[in-house]
């Protein structure tokens, strides 16, 4: 390389075609020789402050770093395409607000937790948007599968960590209840997608405050709440 201003234009261009967010170990294989990650995390963040009054901004989520429109733009460039965000249910909303604040759980801590049966079309409906995971299995009888969110989750809401979710204090606690069994979530707590705090936290999601409202019932597709 000819200089550090090079590498910084190499580092730009990647991110900006990626399409998807790149972690400092795939962009140092740019290089041949590939560079030390530190080097590749100083240009970011040099890139990054080098950005800060422009429209579009590098930021830095769960599976690495990408550049994206500031958020106040966001409305205008919406109009660009006419197609409407995903919409969910409320059951779908609910059920991934418990995931992700109590993971990992079973699909029977969530039924146990929501008052209703789970049906197979919520939990397919998270794992097809790469939202949620299966991460082991408890040991009790049957075995059943323990859920936790995934990087994609985070990604999406533009969050670094688990850690950066709005805090429980801050939602409706009716049906995020703690689960009774403490001691064995405990035990299952490494099991779970887990980021250390990497400072200030980004966009924090109003989505998952929305779906803290539960109702009795069982599970349908009818009844539809935004997540963007």
């Amino acid at each position: 390389m000819d200089d550090l201003a090079k590498i910084k234009n190499i580092l730009e261009a990647a991110l900006l075609v990626a399409g998807e967010p790149l972690a400092p170990a795939q962009l140092s294989r740019l290089f041949d020789p590939a560079l030390e990650q530190d080097l590749i995390r100083k240009l970011l963040e040099e890139i990054r402050a080098e950005w800060t009054d422009r429209a579009v901004e590098l930021v830095r989520v769960a599976s690495g770093w990408r550049f994206r429109a500031k958020p106040d733009l966001q409305p205008y460039l919406d109009r660009l395409s006419p197609e409407k965000p995903p919409r969910y249910s409320r059951a779908v909303m609910e059920t991934l607000a418990i995931i992700a604040y109590q993971q990992p759980v079973t699909r029977g801590d969530i039924e146990s937790i929501r008052g209703v049966a789970v049906s197979t079309y919520v939990i397919k409906t998270l794992e097809d948007r790469q939202w949620i995971e299966a991460v082991g299995h408890r040991e009790t009888p049957g075995r059943p599968a323990l859920y936790a969110t995934t990087k994609q989750f985070l990604d999406d809401l533009n969050l670094r960590s688990l850690s950066e979710l709005p805090p429980l204090t801050e939602l409706d606690p009716s049906h995020l209840l703690e689960l009774p069994d403490a001691p064995a979530k405990a035990a299952e707590t490494p099991l779970a997608l887990a980021s250390p705090i990497l400072g200030t936290p980004a966009i924090a999601s109003d989505e998952l405050s929305a779906s803290s409202a539960g109702s009795g019932g069982s599970d349908t597709p009818e009844a539809k709440q935004t997540f963007h």
